[in-house]
């Protein structure tokens, strides 16, 4: 069988009775490292779970993904994904492989960004569609997550925003030449989340365009969301541009129209000077 088993958000003790018993009857573990990743790394996983872990990156499971599959109908094999396994990224991919391939599977589901981001004071129910930021590059700047954003707040509804990361990612240099040479791993924060949104307020401003967030939005910027290190922070979106959360991973809230309920669960974590653009929005 093939088991996909979420480790939820936290540390290697965050992944359930039910998932931690899959893994230590398993013949072989892969551990999915590109989509996102907990605060401790690949050894102290092992060390819990009593198991050799082997590191899946994009290549292996988006081009070799029956590597994986192999001989999963006659043995147990895992695949461990950070948060939940059909979460914010799913794997569908692979159990459409698996079923094709005659191979039973089993999905052991935990707690993901998609419903741990309710810690914020924000009810789950009042949020839209989720939308993911990328890092920009000098010939590349998408604003479509602007767009999406302000089509979820004209509804009155929040957006989780799922900050770009960039894991054994290739210079273009690099790929034109062949060279298995990888970039530094690389996590987008809050406050570069919140400097693009910025930019591209500011260029929608000076085309006229009519503005569905400004830098005065009451936003949440969340951190290592699960951990016992965890960070909120409720301020507006320019003052989330100088912000400063710490270690990765991280998330942003754009928020909609607030229930009063909301408000107040906000204002536990809420900067000074944010409580009145709270209390306006």
């Amino acid at each position: 069988m093939l088991y996909l088993v979420g480790l939820g958000l936290g540390d290697a003790e965050d992944i359930t009775v039910k998932g931690l018993r899959a893994v230590r009857g398993c013949s072989r573990v892969y551990l999915e490292a590109y989509t996102s990743v907990l605060t401790v790394g690949k050894e102290a996983l092992e060390e819990f779970y009593g198991k050799q872990l082997i590191l899946a990156d994009r290549d292996l499971v988006e081009q070799r993904a029956d590597d994986i599959l192999k001989d999963a109908d006659v043995t147990d094999v895992a695949f461990l994904v950070v948060g939940d396994p059909l979460g914010a990224t799913t794997h569908s991919d692979l159990v459409l492989r698996a079923v094709h391939a005659g191979i039973p599977y089993r999905v052991i589901h935990n707690a993901s960004i998609m419903t741990a981001v309710g810690c914020c004071g924000l009810q789950l129910y009042n949020f839209g569609e989720t939308v993911s930021l990328v890092f920009w590059t000098e010939s590349w700047r998408p604003e479509s997550f602007y767009d999406k954003i302000c089509s979820n707040r004209a509804a009155g509804l929040h957006t989780l925003c799922l900050l770009d990361i960039k894991v054994k990612e290739q210079s273009i240099e690099n790929m034109m030449r062949g060279k298995k040479v990888y970039e530094a791993p690389r996590f987008m924060t809050v406050n570069q989340a919140a400097e693009q949104l910025i930019q591209i307020i500011r260029g929608r401003r000076g085309e006229g365009e009519e503005l569905g967030l400004t830098e005065d939005t009451v936003c949440v910027g969340v951190a290592r969301l699960g951990s016992a290190h965890q960070a909120i922070r409720t301020a507006t979106l320019s003052q989330l541009a100088s912000c400063d959360l710490g270690a990765p991973l991280h998330s942003l809230v754009v928020t909609g129209r607030l229930h009063p309920l909301e408000v107040e669960m906000l204002r536990l974590n809420a900067e000074p000077n944010a409580l009145q653009h709270l209390m306006d929005q």
